[in-house]
C-alpha cells in the first residue's frame, strides 16, 4: 500500500510524504530552526525534538533541530538521517494518531510556508563547482576552439572543477545585482571597466556534505555516498564578458564570485532512491579510484523559466535532466578528496551547468544564443541575447513518481541594475 499522510497534499506538490526535504525557517517573532516540508506546511522539528521524538542512539544525545543551520544534523551521518526520516514519516502517516488527533500539538508543530522566512539550509564553509555536463562542455569548447578540439584532453579522465566563493551564496528570492568588472571588447586595444553586458544564468544542482574527512585521508569512491546528505537547486549566475577576459590562466574569478543562488529545501538521497538510474557508460574507462560498481545518477527533470519586467507569466527556456551529467556525484566527491583535501559538514559541491543534446535542453544563455549570435524571441515579442535588468530567472526540478512528485521547489532571482561606484 502506498505511504499516505493525514495531511492533504496535491499530486502536483513537490513535497509529499515520500519527500520530506529539510530546511531552516524563521517563524514570525521567533528564532530560526530546522523543519521539513510537507505540502504547503512546515513541520517544526525543534518541537518534536523537545517532546523526545529524537532521543535514540543515532542522535548521540544532541539537540540538532533547534539550531539555525543543518550542520550539526549533517555531521551525525546517514544512520541519524535515516532515523529522522523514519520518525517523521511515521508521525505524518495517516495511521499515526500522535499529530493527527491532537489539534493543540498540530498548532505548535505546523507552520504555513507562506508565513515564514526561509534561510540558507547550512553554514557553507567551502563551495566547489564542477564542470560535469558533456554537452555543456562540448558546446562551450566548440565556441572557443572548434568542434574538433571542443573538449580539453583531461575532460573525460577527471571531473574538472574550481573552488567558488561561499560567502556570496544566497537563498532563493534574493535579488541579484549586475556585476561590474574589466572586459576586453574585440575592437579595443585595452580593456575597459563597466557593468557586464553578457549576464547569464546557469542551471545547476548541488549537494551538501555530511560527515567530512580528516586532512590527508581521501574518501574512497565506495564510501562516497555516506558523506552526501542531499541536493538543492542552484543558479550560478555568470558574467560571460568578464569571464572571457579574466579566466586564463587561472579560471573564473569576478565573473562568478558575486552571487550564487540556491533553493531552501534539501532533498535527501533516501527520497531520491526510487529515481536512481545507472550511470551511462564512460569511455575511456576511468582510473581505478574513480570506478564504482553500479555507479548511478538520478532521473530529475529540470526547467529554467524567464520572466521579463513586461511579461505577465514566466516562459520556459530550458528543459533538461540531471541524467545529462557525465560524472557521478560519487566520482566528484572521490576525486575532490583523493589528494587528501578535507571536506566538512555543510560544504557544497555543485554540478556545473546541466545541458542536454537538444536545443531546448541547453542550460544557459551562452549556449541558447550561441554567445549572443542567435537571439531568441519570447512570447511577447521581446528578444534576448543575454539577461537584462528586471529579468527574473526561476529554476525548478522534480522526480515523477507513481501518483506523486519528489520535487525541489524552486530557486529564483531578479536582476537589478549595477551598483553605483
Amino acid at each position: 500500500m502506498p505511504l499516505r499522510s493525514f495531511i492533504n497534499v496535491s499530486p502536483e506538490s513537490h513535497f509529499p510524504i515520500q519527500n520530506l526535504p529539510f530546511g531552516v525557517f524563521e517563524p514570525k517573532n521567533a528564532k530560526p530552526r530546522v523543519g521539513v516540508a510537507i505540502g504547503d506546511l512546515i513541520v517544526d522539528l525543534s518541537v518534536l525534538e523537545e517532546l523526545g521524538h529524537f532521543r535514540s542512539s543515532e542522535f548521540q544525545g544532541r539537540n540538532v533541530f533547534s539550531q539555525d543551520s543543518l550542520n550539526a544534523f549533517l555531521a551525525l551521518g546517514r544512520p541519524a538521517w535515516r532515523k529522522a526520516r523514519e520518525v517523521i514519516q511515521h508521525l505524518l502517516s495517516a495511521e499515526a494518531s500522535t499529530l493527527r488527533d491532537d489539534a493543540r500539538l498540530r498548532d505548535r508543530v505546523f507552520h504555513e510556508q507562506k508565513d515564514v522566512v526561509m534561510q540558507l539550509p547550512a553554514r557553507i564553509g567551502d563551495y566547489t563547482d564542477f564542470y560535469s555536463s558533456y554537452h555543456h562542455a562540448h558546446n562551450v569548447g566548440t565556441m572557443l576552439r572548434g568542434p574538433e578540439n571542443a573538449l580539453m584532453p583531461n575532460w573525460k579522465w577527471l571531473p574538472v572543477a574550481y573552488h567558488g566563493r561561499a560567502s556570496s551564496i544566497v537563498i532563493s528570492g534574493t535579488e541579484v545585482r549586475r556585476p561590474s568588472g574589466q572586459t576586453k571588447p574585440p575592437d579595443t586595444a585595452a580593456p575597459v571597466f563597466g557593468p557586464s553586458k553578457s549576464f547569464d544564468y546557469e542551471l545547476e544542482m548541488a549537494f551538501l556534505i555530511g560527515p567530512g574527512n580528516s586532512l590527508g585521508n581521501p574518501i574512497p569512491i565506495d564510501r562516497a555516498i555516506d558523506h552526501i546528505f542531499g541536493f538543492v537547486l542552484m543558479n550560478d549566475w555568470s558574467a560571460r564578458d568578464i569571464q572571457a577576459w579574466e579566466y586564463q590562466p587561472l579560471g573564473p574569478f569576478l565573473a562568478k564570485n558575486f552571487c550564487t543562488s540556491i533553493s531552501p529545501w534539501v532533498v535527501t538521497l533516501e527520497a531520491l532512491e526510487p529515481f536512481r538510474k545507472p550511470l551511462p557508460h564512460q569511455d575511456p574507462e576511468p582510473l581505478p579510484y574513480l570506478r564504482r560498481k553500479n555507479d548511478f545518477t538520478f532521473d530529475i527533470q529540470l526547467e529554467a523559466h524567464l520572466k521579463t519586467s513586461s511579461m505577465d507569466a514566466p516562459h520556459a527556456i530550458t528543459r533538461t535532466n540531471f541524467q545529462n551529467l557525465y560524472w557521478s556525484i560519487a566520482q566528484q566527491l572521490a576525486h575532490h578528496t583523493i589528494n587528501g583535501c578535507n571536506l566538512q559538514p555543510g560544504d557544497l559541491l555543485a554540478s556545473g551547468t546541466i545541458s542536454g543534446p537538444t536545443e531546448e535542453s541547453l542550460g544557459c544563455m551562452l549556449e541558447l544564443t550561441w554567445r549572443g549570435a542567435n537571439p531568441f524571441k519570447l512570447p511577447d515579442g521581446e528578444m534576448r541575447k543575454w539577461l537584462e535588468d528586471g529579468d527574473t530567472v526561476t529554476i525548478t526540478g522534480w522526480c515523477e513518481g507513481d501518483g506523486y512528485r519528489v520535487g525541489f521547489g524552486e530557486v529564483t532571482g531578479q536582476i537589478l541594475s549595477p551598483a553605483r561606484s
